[in-house]
């Protein structure tokens, strides 16, 4: 039985091969006909096959944090629509290459709807990558200094998913904008692209008036057809802070 195991390892195949120990040990291939029980291995095989890729689809996205579609808290007056959430988690969205629009103020939970919904998108093998806006230009900058920028450019158009957070914390300088400008203009229609704002969708092309001419496309290519949520409220942060305190002095 060894050799099986040690076969299926070399062949690599180890989601049937721990399988197969498994029904080993609970004596359970005993008692499963050829059909049954090869049935059982394959689909051992394919699970593992896609807990592997969605690991490694989660690793290269580099989320800031860990979030799920089932950690969303649901709250209407903060402007976190359950059936919004839920339409976008079937991830057509990312198929039919939308954009989402997340914006409130600092601590109401835009990055954490934002990584939940790209958490999501991994786990339907979607390939995802996560990116402070800053440190994205900062990429960009090294890219083009060795000269790399071409490649850098289509690896993001590669993405079926880009998350772009802390959009509009300074003004765009001119290249900048106009590389911003590229990437929209790469993803719009065939690529979902979700940014993440402190800054109301009104006040965007404050942050562009460097080129107008950049920000009307821009801002032409994400407004119209994109799914929004404007989240309201307390910041999250405090309320989990208080509450860690409340705990505290009653112990």
């Amino acid at each position: 039985m060894d050799e099986i195991t040690n076969a299926l390892k070399s062949l690599r195949m180890p989601g049937m091969a721990h399988h197969w120990t498994t029904m080993q040990e609970t004596r359970q291939a005993d008692a499963l006909s050829l059909k049954d029980g090869l049935q059982l291995l394959i689909q051992a095989e394919l699970d593992n096959r896609t807990q592997s890729r969605n690991s490694r689809l989660v690793k290269n996205a580099r989320f800031r944090y860990q979030a799920s579609i089932s950690q969303v808290i649901y709250d209407s007056k903060r402007g976190v629509d359950k059936q919004k959430v839920l339409n976008l988690a079937t991830c057509d969205y990312v198929r039919k290459g939308v954009a989402v629009l997340i914006t409130g103020a600092a601590g109401t939970g835009k990055s954490w709807i934002g990584t939940a919904l790209g958490y999501q998108a991994c786990m339907n093998g979607l390939r995802v990558a996560y990116y402070n806006v800053y440190r994205l230009f900062e990429e960009i900058t090294l890219a083009r200094i060795s000269s790399t920028l071409h490649r850098f450019f289509a690896k993001l158009a590669q993405m079926d998913l880009l998350i772009l957070d802390d959009f509009g914390i300074r003004v765009l300088d001119g290249q900048q904008l106009l590389d911003f400008m590229e990437i929209i203009e790469e993803r719009h229609g065939q690529k979902a692209t979700i940014i993440i704002s402190q800054l109301p969708v009104a006040n965007w092309y404050d942050v562009m008036r460097g080129n107008t001419t950049a920000a009307d496309a821009i801002l032409d290519r994400l407004v119209h057809t994109s799914v929004r949520f404007e989240l309201k409220g307390t910041s999250m942060r405090q309320k989990k802070n208080t509450k860690n305190t409340e705990i505290e002095e009653k112990d």
